[in-house]
Protein backbone atom coordinates (compact mmCIF):
# COMPACT_ATOMS: atom_id res chain seq x y z
CA UNK A 1 0.00 0.00 0.00
CA UNK A 2 1.36 3.42 -0.98
CA UNK A 3 2.20 5.76 1.85
CA UNK A 4 -0.08 8.74 2.30
CA UNK A 5 1.43 11.94 0.96
CA UNK A 6 1.84 14.30 3.91
CA UNK A 7 0.28 17.69 3.09
CA UNK A 8 2.53 20.73 3.27
CA UNK A 9 0.54 22.24 6.14
CA UNK A 10 1.01 19.05 8.19
CA UNK A 11 4.74 19.00 7.43
CA UNK A 12 4.99 22.61 8.60
CA UNK A 13 2.95 21.90 11.73
CA UNK A 14 5.34 19.05 12.62
CA UNK A 15 8.36 21.27 12.02
CA UNK A 16 6.99 24.14 14.12
CA UNK A 17 5.86 21.75 16.86
CA UNK A 18 9.38 20.35 17.07
CA UNK A 19 10.88 23.84 17.28
CA UNK A 20 8.45 24.80 20.04
CA UNK A 21 9.10 21.65 22.04
CA UNK A 22 12.88 22.04 21.68
CA UNK A 23 12.73 25.65 22.86
CA UNK A 24 13.87 27.14 19.55
CA UNK A 25 10.61 29.05 19.78
CA UNK A 26 10.33 29.59 23.58
CA UNK A 27 7.12 30.28 25.46
CA UNK A 28 5.78 33.74 24.72
CA UNK A 29 7.79 34.15 21.50
CA UNK A 30 6.11 35.29 18.30
CA UNK A 31 6.03 32.98 15.30
CA UNK A 32 6.73 34.37 11.82
CA UNK A 33 3.76 36.09 10.25
CA UNK A 34 1.68 33.85 8.01
CA UNK A 35 2.19 35.94 4.87
CA UNK A 36 5.91 36.29 5.57
CA UNK A 37 6.48 32.55 6.05
CA UNK A 38 4.31 31.69 3.05
CA UNK A 39 6.34 34.08 0.89
CA UNK A 40 9.65 32.61 2.10
CA UNK A 41 8.58 29.10 1.17
CA UNK A 42 6.67 29.98 -1.99
CA UNK A 43 3.44 28.59 -0.56
CA UNK A 44 -0.10 29.88 -0.43
CA UNK A 45 -0.79 31.68 2.85
CA UNK A 46 -3.67 29.26 3.55
CA UNK A 47 -1.14 26.41 3.88
CA UNK A 48 0.67 28.24 6.69
CA UNK A 49 -2.60 29.34 8.28
CA UNK A 50 -3.78 25.73 8.42
CA UNK A 51 -0.52 24.65 10.09
CA UNK A 52 -0.79 27.41 12.70
CA UNK A 53 -4.44 26.50 13.33
CA UNK A 54 -3.42 22.89 14.01
CA UNK A 55 -0.88 24.09 16.59
CA UNK A 56 -3.50 26.36 18.14
CA UNK A 57 -5.94 23.46 18.42
CA UNK A 58 -3.27 21.56 20.37
CA UNK A 59 -2.86 24.48 22.75
CA UNK A 60 0.74 25.13 21.66
CA UNK A 61 0.13 28.61 20.27
CA UNK A 62 -2.41 31.35 20.74
CA UNK A 63 -3.44 34.32 18.62
CA UNK A 64 -3.32 37.77 20.20
CA UNK A 65 -4.76 40.85 18.55
CA UNK A 66 -2.02 43.21 17.44
CA UNK A 67 0.73 40.69 18.22
CA UNK A 68 0.16 37.71 15.96
CA UNK A 69 0.66 34.03 16.73
CA UNK A 70 2.52 33.46 19.99
CA UNK A 71 3.85 30.31 21.60
CA UNK A 72 1.50 29.68 24.51
CA UNK A 73 2.99 30.31 27.96
CA UNK A 74 0.97 27.29 29.09
CA UNK A 75 2.30 25.10 26.26
CA UNK A 76 -0.59 22.66 25.99
CA UNK A 77 -4.10 22.35 27.29
CA UNK A 78 -5.36 22.56 30.86
CA UNK A 79 -7.21 19.41 31.88
CA UNK A 80 -10.29 20.11 33.97
CA UNK A 81 -11.25 17.11 36.12
CA UNK A 82 -14.91 18.02 35.94
CA UNK A 83 -16.03 15.50 38.56
CA UNK A 84 -13.17 15.12 41.05
CA UNK A 85 -12.53 18.89 41.29
CA UNK A 86 -15.58 19.41 43.52
CA UNK A 87 -14.49 17.08 46.33
CA UNK A 88 -13.65 19.07 49.47
CA UNK A 89 -10.13 17.60 49.65
CA UNK A 90 -9.44 18.61 46.03
CA UNK A 91 -10.68 22.21 46.22
CA UNK A 92 -9.05 22.99 49.59
CA UNK A 93 -5.65 21.47 48.83
CA UNK A 94 -2.88 23.83 49.90
CA UNK A 95 -5.44 26.34 51.26
CA UNK A 96 -6.69 26.90 47.68
CA UNK A 97 -9.56 29.36 47.19
CA UNK A 98 -11.65 26.79 45.35
CA UNK A 99 -11.40 24.18 42.62
CA UNK A 100 -9.81 26.44 39.99
CA UNK A 101 -6.98 27.58 42.27
CA UNK A 102 -6.26 24.00 43.33
CA UNK A 103 -6.21 22.51 39.84
CA UNK A 104 -4.04 25.26 38.32
CA UNK A 105 -1.54 24.99 41.19
CA UNK A 106 -1.54 21.20 40.83
CA UNK A 107 -0.55 21.62 37.17
CA UNK A 108 2.51 23.67 38.19
CA UNK A 109 1.08 27.07 37.27
CA UNK A 110 0.19 30.10 39.36
CA UNK A 111 -3.53 30.89 39.63
CA UNK A 112 -4.88 34.41 39.99
CA UNK A 113 -8.35 35.92 39.80
CA UNK A 114 -9.56 39.46 39.30
CA UNK A 115 -12.84 39.53 41.25
CA UNK A 116 -15.69 42.02 41.18
CA UNK A 117 -18.48 41.46 43.71
CA UNK A 118 -21.86 43.07 43.16
CA UNK A 119 -25.61 42.79 43.55
CA UNK A 120 -28.27 42.72 40.87
CA UNK A 121 -32.05 42.76 40.82
CA UNK A 122 -32.12 41.66 37.18
CA UNK A 123 -29.94 38.57 36.65
CA UNK A 124 -30.23 36.75 33.30
CA UNK A 125 -33.63 35.12 32.93
CA UNK A 126 -32.27 31.56 33.01
CA UNK A 127 -30.37 32.34 36.22
CA UNK A 128 -33.44 33.88 37.87
CA UNK A 129 -35.48 30.83 36.85
CA UNK A 130 -32.91 28.37 38.22
CA UNK A 131 -32.60 30.24 41.52
CA UNK A 132 -36.41 30.62 41.62
CA UNK A 133 -36.07 34.33 42.38
CA UNK A 134 -39.15 36.49 42.70
CA UNK A 135 -39.13 39.69 40.59
CA UNK A 136 -38.32 41.78 43.66
CA UNK A 137 -35.53 39.49 44.86
CA UNK A 138 -31.90 40.23 44.14
CA UNK A 139 -28.78 38.13 43.67
CA UNK A 140 -25.21 38.58 44.83
CA UNK A 141 -22.78 38.25 41.91
CA UNK A 142 -19.13 37.24 41.78
CA UNK A 143 -17.59 38.15 38.42
CA UNK A 144 -14.07 36.83 37.75
CA UNK A 145 -11.34 36.92 35.15
CA UNK A 146 -9.17 33.91 35.99
CA UNK A 147 -5.51 33.48 35.06
CA UNK A 148 -2.93 30.71 34.86
CA UNK A 149 0.60 32.13 34.85
CA UNK A 150 -0.87 35.55 33.96
CA UNK A 151 -2.69 34.12 30.91
CA UNK A 152 -6.47 34.72 31.01
CA UNK A 153 -7.94 31.23 30.74
CA UNK A 154 -11.47 31.56 32.08
CA UNK A 155 -14.28 34.01 32.73
CA UNK A 156 -16.77 33.10 35.42
CA UNK A 157 -19.74 34.77 37.05
CA UNK A 158 -21.62 33.22 39.98
CA UNK A 159 -25.04 34.12 41.33
CA UNK A 160 -26.46 33.52 44.83
CA UNK A 161 -29.81 34.53 46.31
CA UNK A 162 -29.22 37.83 48.09
CA UNK A 163 -31.14 36.55 51.12
CA UNK A 164 -28.48 33.85 51.48
CA UNK A 165 -25.30 35.70 50.47
CA UNK A 166 -25.71 39.30 51.67
CA UNK A 167 -23.30 40.15 54.48
CA UNK A 168 -21.41 36.84 54.17
CA UNK A 169 -17.98 35.91 52.76
CA UNK A 170 -19.77 35.14 49.48
CA UNK A 171 -20.14 38.90 49.09
CA UNK A 172 -16.42 39.51 49.67
CA UNK A 173 -13.57 39.40 47.15
CA UNK A 174 -11.80 36.56 48.98
CA UNK A 175 -14.17 33.78 49.98
CA UNK A 176 -11.43 31.95 51.87
CA UNK A 177 -10.04 28.40 51.63
CA UNK A 178 -12.27 26.02 49.69
CA UNK A 179 -14.13 28.79 47.93
CA UNK A 180 -17.88 29.28 47.69
CA UNK A 181 -18.87 25.65 48.29
CA UNK A 182 -17.14 25.67 51.68
CA UNK A 183 -18.80 28.96 52.64
CA UNK A 184 -22.25 27.73 51.58
CA UNK A 185 -21.79 24.64 53.75
CA UNK A 186 -20.82 26.81 56.72
CA UNK A 187 -23.91 28.96 56.15
CA UNK A 188 -26.14 25.89 56.32
CA UNK A 189 -26.61 25.48 52.57
CA UNK A 190 -24.33 22.56 51.63
CA UNK A 191 -24.32 21.78 47.92
CA UNK A 192 -25.10 18.09 47.47
CA UNK A 193 -25.61 17.95 43.71
CA UNK A 194 -23.95 19.73 40.81
CA UNK A 195 -25.22 19.83 37.24
CA UNK A 196 -23.17 21.12 34.31
CA UNK A 197 -24.59 21.99 30.91
CA UNK A 198 -21.80 22.26 28.32
CA UNK A 199 -21.97 24.05 24.98
CA UNK A 200 -19.42 25.19 22.42
CA UNK A 201 -20.13 28.53 20.75
CA UNK A 202 -18.55 31.71 19.44
CA UNK A 203 -17.65 34.29 22.09
CA UNK A 204 -19.31 37.65 22.47
CA UNK A 205 -17.16 40.71 21.85
CA UNK A 206 -16.77 41.25 25.61
CA UNK A 207 -15.82 37.60 26.20
CA UNK A 208 -13.23 37.64 23.43
CA UNK A 209 -11.73 40.82 24.87
CA UNK A 210 -11.68 39.40 28.40
CA UNK A 211 -9.95 36.21 27.26
CA UNK A 212 -7.72 38.03 24.77
CA UNK A 213 -8.77 35.79 21.86
CA UNK A 214 -10.09 36.51 18.34
CA UNK A 215 -13.87 36.60 17.90
CA UNK A 216 -13.78 33.62 15.53
CA UNK A 217 -12.26 31.24 18.10
CA UNK A 218 -14.88 29.07 19.85
CA UNK A 219 -15.31 28.98 23.60
CA UNK A 220 -16.66 26.32 25.95
CA UNK A 221 -19.62 27.53 27.99
CA UNK A 222 -20.42 25.60 31.18
CA UNK A 223 -23.61 26.45 33.04
CA UNK A 224 -23.18 24.99 36.52
CA UNK A 225 -25.96 24.69 39.09
CA UNK A 226 -25.48 23.65 42.71
CA UNK A 227 -28.39 22.14 44.64
CA UNK A 228 -28.97 21.35 48.28
CA UNK A 229 -30.16 17.94 49.49
CA UNK A 230 -33.70 19.35 49.34
CA UNK A 231 -33.27 20.21 45.67
CA UNK A 232 -33.01 23.99 46.02
CA UNK A 233 -30.65 25.64 43.53
CA UNK A 234 -28.40 27.80 45.71
CA UNK A 235 -25.62 28.70 43.25
CA UNK A 236 -25.52 29.25 39.49
CA UNK A 237 -22.20 29.84 37.72
CA UNK A 238 -21.44 30.52 34.08
CA UNK A 239 -17.90 29.53 33.01
CA UNK A 240 -16.44 30.66 29.67
CA UNK A 241 -13.21 28.97 28.52
CA UNK A 242 -11.21 29.14 25.27
CA UNK A 243 -11.65 25.76 23.60
CA UNK A 244 -8.00 25.80 22.48
CA UNK A 245 -6.78 25.91 26.10
CA UNK A 246 -9.01 23.40 27.89
CA UNK A 247 -9.86 19.71 27.89
CA UNK A 248 -12.82 18.59 30.01
CA UNK A 249 -12.84 15.13 31.57
CA UNK A 250 -15.76 13.44 33.32
CA UNK A 251 -15.63 10.23 35.35
CA UNK A 252 -18.53 8.27 36.81
CA UNK A 253 -18.54 5.20 39.02
CA UNK A 254 -21.15 2.79 37.67
CA UNK A 255 -22.81 0.04 39.67
CA UNK A 256 -22.75 -3.02 37.35
CA UNK A 257 -25.82 -4.42 39.14
CA UNK A 258 -27.97 -1.53 38.00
Amino acid sequence: MAKRAVPKWEQLAREMRSKIESGEYPRGSILPQIKELASQRGWHHETVRQAYLALETEGLVTVRKGQGTIVSPILGKITRNSTGRWAAAARTEGAARGAFDAEITRLGMTPRSEVAVGRTTSPPARVADLLALEPSEGAVTRDRVMFADDVPVQLAVSYYPAAVADGTPLAEVDTGPGGSLSRLAELGWPVCEITEQVEVRQPTEAEAAGLDIPRDRPVIEILRTGRTAEGRVIEVTLHIKPSTLWTLTYTWDLDPKK
